[in-house]
């Protein structure tokens, strides 16, 4: 690992392992916040590595570091304009920086509560700074089906992913439903729209509903790729136990 990271004592896609804490502003109406506008999605409870080069985003990073190292992650506007009203982020807390000799960083960053933006205000900042609104799970019951054959799902994708990037050790999957389904979003590999539809949904059933649709085609490409890696990394070995027929005689 690079000097000055942390080491990399997470569980799949980056999340902490149990015992790691959330915060939450759920008691605020809304709560100002300098802004990252990118086109990745950053998960409740997620670790995510960030390289920061722009002058304007070195900047929000000196004044995070200066005060409560939280800025929000959130969707970019079309064409490059700034976020729209409505736009669905994470409050991205500094958790790790790695100073570069050229004014550069890269950081870590782990994912604390949604929100979404209800307007920019005015700044005389480089950066964007806007006025969010947290974004909670609904309250009340929430009886969540399917959550042992979603579990099961994401225990073959992991293996898979884990065995076409040469890594290993074991994951330790949330108990809690709803932060599940937060840890095994981070660790799709699928297109940022994708993610988002995850990231708004307010109740875990909702989330394992829609896990359960998406995880099926998902698991069977990465199994098959993860086979074929496999068998490129035997470079023409035969896998152990295999019997090989003897050569036919004269």
């Amino acid at each position: 690992r690079s000097p000055g990271m942390p080491p990399r004592d997470f569980g799949a896609g980056g999340v902490p392992r149990s015992g790691s804490r959330l915060h939450f502003r759920a008691a605020m109406a809304t709560f100002r916040l300098p802004l990252f506008p990118l086109d990745v999605v950053l998960f409740p409870g997620a670790l995510m590595p960030l390289h920061i080069f722009e002058p304007r985003y070195r900047a929000l990073l000196s004044d995070c570091l200066g005060g409560d190292q939280r800025f929000g992650l959130l969707e970019p506007g079309e064409a490059g304009a700034g976020p729209r009203e409505g736009a669905l982020g994470t409050v991205a807390r500094i958790r790790a920086t790695q100073p570069l000799e050229d004014g550069r960083s890269n950081i870590v960053v782990a994912g604390e509560e949604r929100f979404r933006l209800r307007e920019l205000v005015v700044s005389e900042t480089p950066y964007l700074v806007g006025l969010a609104e947290p974004l909670a799970d609904d309250t009340g019951p929430d009886p969540v089906e399917g959550i042992d054959r979603l579990r099961d799902l994401a225990a073959r994708y992991q293996r898979a992913l884990r065995t076409l990037t040469d890594e290993h050790g074991r994951t330790t999957w949330e108990d809690d439903p709803a932060r599940f389904t937060f840890q095994l979003a981070a660790l799709l590999q699928v297109a940022p729209p994708v993610l988002r539809r995850i990231l708004a949904l307010r109740t875990a059933s909702r989330r394992v509903r829609l896990l359960l649709e998406l995880l099926p085609p998902l698991v069977e490409d990465l199994e098959g790729r993860a086979r074929t890696h496999r068998g490129a990394s035997r470079n023409g070995r035969p896998a152990p136990g295999t019997m090989l027929d003897p050569p036919d005689g004269p």
